[in-house]
């Protein structure tokens, strides 16, 4: 392993979200460790040149289907209520000129019964909460070959990217995002009982 991968490795932050908890990870400067956090609290490194804090709060990590019935995209898409839409944010604070690639993920859970191709996903994102646009169209679950470049690993599906900016003073950028999921209309549904479940994951990683 050559002193550049070596680098890139400890730049690399991993942001997971399980259960109630409340993620927030804090870094300083441009110099990242690589660690992951699964319990309300927070985790300081000390670098050189600014504060970036990212953080990743919902009461639910994610969404479930138990036995529902097909739908349109039409009809997919202006789900609304609890157990429909899986809200969450990613924010960070930034004090310098420190950049961070982010992506937003979803991991099927493994007891999940129907079939990936029967599944919809579709995320939308915001800025100020209220106004949400399509950021991800609807598409079935296609879990992913190789580690993506921000360390998403094999077997997840990436559903957002984007990129919080210092601008040498101290910005704060907060996003959006609304997630919905159902079985497409060509899902035939049987006599037993059929579930599905992803949850989502944040990946980061800071550079120069």
């Amino acid at each position: 392993m050559d002193n550049e991968e070596k680098n890139n490795n400890s730049k690399q932050i991993l942001l997971s979200v399980l259960g109630v908890a409340i993620l927030i990870v804090a870094v300083v400067g441009i110099s990242f460790a690589a660690f992951s956090y699964s319990k309300a609290g927070e985790t300081v490194n000390t670098i050189t040149t600014g504060t970036v804090t990212m953080s990743y709060t919902e009461s639910e990590n994610g969404i479930n289907i138990e036995n529902a019935i097909p739908m349109t995209e039409t009809e997919g898409k202006a789900l609304t209520g609890v157990g429909n839409v899986f809200d969450f944010t990613v924010d960070a604070t930034i004090t310098g000129a420190t950049n961070i690639d982010y992506e937003v993920v979803a991991v099927k859970n493994a007891e999940s019964t129907v079939l990936d191709k029967d599944i919809r996903l579709y995320l939308e994102s915001s800025t100020d909460g209220t106004n949400y646009t399509q950021a991800f169209a609807p598409a079935a679950f296609t879990p992913s070959t190789t580690v993506s470049n921000l360390g998403a690993p094999i077997g997840t599906m990436q559903l957002a990217q984007g990129t919080f900016t210092g601008t040498g003073n101290t910005t704060t950028t907060t996003v959006y995002y609304r997630l919905r999921m159902w079985v497409d209309t060509l899902y035939e549904v049987g006599g037993e009982q059929q579930t599905y479940k992803v949850t989502v994951n944040v990946y980061g990683k800071g550079r120069d």
